[in-house]
């Protein structure tokens, strides 16, 4: 992490994107919560977070836009039109209005699948290949540190001040990651033109997935991993109950979980350098099925150990599959790879919280939990028992 910081951009570019990752965290709450407070429907509540999601379904285009401009300008250029529209908000005052928080979270989710793919991108060119491990790993870790804090503190400014308050601090962590990426000095080449077939532009993520085996392994082992583990968004709130618990504790098992995927963000560089990406993705998952099991016990103890070696787990993953992408993707078509990953995972997990959903009506949350446990450690075990010492890329020979 010290030979990162030592670089003036990466410290730059970290800066930048954890007052901007503060920001949306606080949003995003405020979204639901005063989509609440306007129609008094939980359900239209619960549809904020599934059209931001819906955003994503844009990522194929969002990957190609990465890869046919300069990203920085790219990045600063995103975030500018991000601050801008959340200042749409000021303008919801009643439920006639309402509709306009809808427009805000499509397009934060939308834009995302530019930013991030573009951002993914940049870390390669600024940094040597062996620092992006380290670069993810304090990305995660301030991100998912900031999710401890961020919501609550959104949610207090809307209860005090109201949601146009909390629209416009957002905008202001956007002004302030545009002047910090405004200050570095990366230098970027020019991409590649266009082929104008733009089917073929498009697929070219897909089809360099599919084509390098790692990342094929990579890709499919998260992906069906991801299918089962969304069945934890609803099976939660049933382990909260059996302890007898209120609803609120959830709050607490969030905070234990962020701080593990405070520690896992830190420590995710090293064990890459130690066993390589796959291995750390399967280790990462190792720790998520633990936890899994772990949360089907009737005991307060060990729920509360689940916390944070799942935190832990997320991150190792997290950090493991971002960093195989970037250092097996060549550079031409790293945002269209990026993209097509995060939308395969998107899919898988936004199908899981809803299969989960429908299952906790029919079947005990144990039965479910060791389910998701069994599925989670037998992709585990397909990504620890796999070579993970194909040498990536060494010419960038893709379609671009």
């Amino acid at each position: 992490m010290r030979r990162l910081l030592a670089h003036r951009d990466a410290r730059l570019l970290v800066a930048g994107q954890t007052l901007s990752a503060f920001g949306d965290w606080a949003l995003l709450i405020v979204l639901a919560i005063w989509m609440k407070a306007l129609t008094g429907s939980s359900a239209a509540a619960g549809m904020t977070f599934f059209v931001f999601g819906a955003g994503a379904l844009a990522a194929p285009l969002g990957g190609l836009v990465a890869d046919r401009v300069r990203r920085r300008p790219l990045m600063i250029a995103t975030d500018c039109l991000l601050g801008a529209v959340v200042l749409v908000l000021l303008l919801v005052h009643d439920r006639g209005e309402a509709w306009l928080i809808y427009l805000v979270a499509l397009v934060y989710g939308a834009l995302g699948t530019v930013f991030f793919p573009a951002r993914a991108a940049l870390l390669r060119i600024m940094l040597p290949e062996e620092l992006l491990a380290d670069a993810n790993g304090a990305l995660s870790s301030t991100r998912e540190g900031l999710r401890i804090v961020a919501p609550l503190a959104g949610a207090g400014l809307y209860a005090a001040f109201g949601g146009g308050v909390v629209a416009v601090l957002d905008s202001l962590t956007f002004a302030a990651s545009v002047f910090l990426l405004a200050r570095m000095r990366v230098r970027e080449e020019k991409p590649a033109p266009p082929e104008h077939r733009l089917l073929r532009e498009i697929s070219a993520g897909i089809r360099h997935v599919w084509r390098t085996l790692p990342l094929r392994r990579v890709v499919l082992g998260l992906t069906l991993a991801l299918l089962v583990t969304g069945f934890a968004e609803t099976l939660i709130f049933s382990v909260i109950s059996h302890l007898g618990r209120s609803p609120s504790f959830f709050g607490v098992l969030s905070t234990i979980q962020g701080a593990g995927s405070i520690a896992g963000g830190l420590t995710a560089a090293r064990l890459i350098r130690r066993v390589g990406e796959g291995r750390a993705l399967g280790l990462g998952l190792v720790l998520f099925g633990v936890a899994a099991c772990c949360l089907a016990a009737p005991s307060l103890p060990v729920v509360l150990v689940a916390g944070p070696v799942a935190g832990v787990g997320v991150a190792w993953a997290i950090v493991g599959f971002s960093t195989a992408l970037q250092t097996r993707t060549p550079l031409a078509i790293q945002g269209r790879v990026s993209a097509a990953a995060d939308l395969s995972l998107s899919v898988a997990q936004t199908v899981s919280i809803a299969t989960g959903a429908v299952l906790s009506t029919l079947l005990d949350y144990r039965v479910l939990f060791v389910v998701m446990a069994a599925v989670v450690l037998g992709c585990a075990a397909y990504l620890l028992t796999r070579p993970d010492d194909e040498p990536p890329p060494a010419v960038e020979r893709a379609v671009a």
